[in-house]
């Protein structure tokens, strides 16, 4: 499918707009012609940077505001033609100690978002991003969507219930939705201020500043690595296609990577970082998934999305970035 033409003059909004994939989003939509408005709460520790959006500052909207605030959402979702719900809290270990911000933001925000949606403009179409922390420890691999939803931790549980309720407002209401179960992303923009928000972005800093790597058990463990322009390939995509209304699409990577090698990786890249293997924290230990990776083929045989970008080729362009502008994000 050509996406080149559909989005031109046409409305978006972003929730969680100056975050990591928001922003990036928001960059390849102004690309293609979109008049585009961010809605950021600026918590800090999420992720939303203005320095995100510097290369569009002036050809965009945005909107300091709360995805909780069901007031503001009705209004923000009036005359939008797409609504790319990314706003979230997505730290697993976050999710932990305080379940009940994660509740008010995965849970709560995404009712509120649907019900905004359901009286204020029934016909916008809506992109949500779920993750793959839904499936919890994968019986089988790949995981492929008919998987068990199991979760492990707080965050997949409240995941599960934001995805579900984009769900049913489609089938019951005639809302127009479609879930992205997105696996581990990385790529210029990505919070890198501290580590609870995954181990990749964490890595990267690392990297950066010549630090260390703490591998757990060996590493051993496989994940699949998917790149930000990949990820927003997906979402427009699927934006752009009635046939992909009321579905749940996994997005991966091209191939299952262990963590030791993304590891490497990087020590080849910069001879900066070095690597340490140590025991599994128990904190840790209890909500991991142990070794997961994706079947993406739904959504290549629906929409004919594949990745396209290697590890190694994601990292160079993910490193070059942050070597420019690494005083934004350390």
């Amino acid at each position: 499918m050509n996406i080149d033409n559909v989005f031109a003059g046409r409305k978006a909004l972003i929730t969680g707009g100056l975050g990591f994939v928001g922003s990036n989003l928001a960059i390849r939509l102004v690309e293609l012609g979109a008049k585009v408005m961010l809605i950021d709460s600026l918590i800090p520790d999420y992720g939303g940077n203005l320095f995100n959006i510097e290369s569009i500052r002036d050809q965009i909207e945005i909107n300091i505001a709360d995805v909780r605030d069901i007031h503001s959402m009705r209004y923000l979702v009036q005359n939008r033609d797409y609504l790319f719900n990314l706003a979230g809290q997505v730290s697993h270990t976050d999710s932990m100690t305080d379940p009940f911000t994660d509740l008010e933001i995965n849970v709560r925000a995404q009712l509120a978002i649907v019900e905004s949606c359901r009286y204020y403009n029934p016909e916008i179409r809506i992109i949500h991003a779920a993750t793959r922390q839904q499936y919890g420890r994968p019986l089988y691999l790949p995981v492929d969507e008919n998987h068990l939803v199991q979760p492990t931790d707080v965050n997949g549980i409240h995941k599960t219930a934001g995805e579900m309720y984009q769900m049913v407002y489609t089938r019951v209401y005639g809302l127009h939705s479609t879930s992205l179960r997105l696996t581990n992303i990385y790529g210029p923009r990505q919070l890198l201020k501290h580590n609870r928000q995954g181990f990749i972005a964490w890595f990267i800093r690392q990297a950066l500043e010549g630090g260390e790597i703490k591998l757990y058990d060996g590493g051993e463990q496989v994940r699949d690595m998917v790149y930000i322009e990949d990820v927003i390939e997906a979402m427009l995509l699927t934006a752009a296609s009635d046939k992909a209304i009321g579905e749940i699409f996994n997005v991966g990577g091209l191939r299952p990577i262990s963590i030791k090698e993304i590891a490497d990786t990087l020590i080849d890249l910069t001879g900066r970082v070095s690597c340490h293997d140590e025991p599994f924290p128990e904190h840790l230990k209890v909500i991991d998934i142990g070794d997961f990776y994706t079947d993406s083929g739904k959504i290549s045989n629906a929409l004919g999305w594949k990745p396209k970008v290697d590890l190694r080729e994601g990292l160079e362009k993910t490193l070059q970035y942050y070597e420019k502008h690494k005083e934004h994000y350390l």
